[in-house]
């Protein structure tokens, strides 16, 4: 039975404080750190034991698209993925006080795309997964994370038109957090409006294994979680 390697790459949402340094290797209770891509490690591994399922994670918290292309080689190609998950965009937007400038739309879209035909290049089986980016307005810091969404979405439309045009899975999450905030206020799900708690993170692996599961399991009767 071969591998089916599952990578997931972004920023602190995806990072959730998993154990990065080489001497810490050994302990693999910590590789995953505690974010949706944990969450997504835990259902699917043991829900198919024997589809030789394998979970990588190797997000770093504060990185912005050109991060993750600077990391390509180390965190990408030399784990020789069949499935690279992506979620990066909150850091590539500016800051209200001018402290940040973030990076354009068009500059993002390009080192995206720059990034995903280069990992084609070595890797042309290799499929890309987009989660869309996001932000959620509650009472902490209202305004600046309003001014935040605003730049945000239009990272969003980029990532998502990356994915029409390079045939990549898109996995909505703006909306389902939007739905999430008339049942419960926001920072139940996502507690400053950046980062989700356990419950946002429990609403992105659902999304996120509704959409991809039936594709990564190649199981037709996939029922998500």
């Amino acid at each position: 039975m071969s591998d089916k390697r599952i990578l997931f790459q972004g920023d602190s949402i995806t990072d959730g404080l998993r154990f990065k340094l080489p001497e810490q290797e050994w302990d693999l209770n910590h590789q995953m750190g505690h974010s949706f891509s944990y969450v997504v490690n835990a259902v699917l591994g043991s829900r198919y034991p024997n589809r030789g399922l394998r979970f990588f994670n190797r997000g770093v918290s504060g990185n912005g698209v050109v991060d993750v292309y600077a990391r390509m080689y180390r965190d990408i190609l030399d784990l020789q993925p069949d499935f690279i998950n992506f979620l990066v965009g909150i850091n590539d937007t500016p800051e209200p006080d001018q402290s940040k400038i973030g990076i354009t739309p068009d500059k993002y879209e390009k080192v995206f795309r720059m990034m995903l035909n280069e990992i084609s290049e070595v890797f042309p089986e290799t499929r890309f997964i987009l989660c869309e980016p996001f932000a959620l307005a509650g009472q902490k810091d209202r305004e600046r994370i309003m001014f935040k969404r605003r730049h945000v979405e239009q990272l969003a439309v980029r990532a998502k038109k990356i994915a029409g045009d390079l045939g990549c899975i898109w996995v909505p999450l703006q909306q389902m957090f939007d739905d999430a905030a008339k049942l419960r206020e926001p920072e139940y799900w996502i507690w400053d409006g950046i980062h989700p708690t356990e419950n946002g993170h429990g609403l992105i692996a659902r999304q996120w294994m509704d959409t991809v599961g039936p594709i990564i399991t190649g199981d037709v009767d996939f029922m998500g979680m």
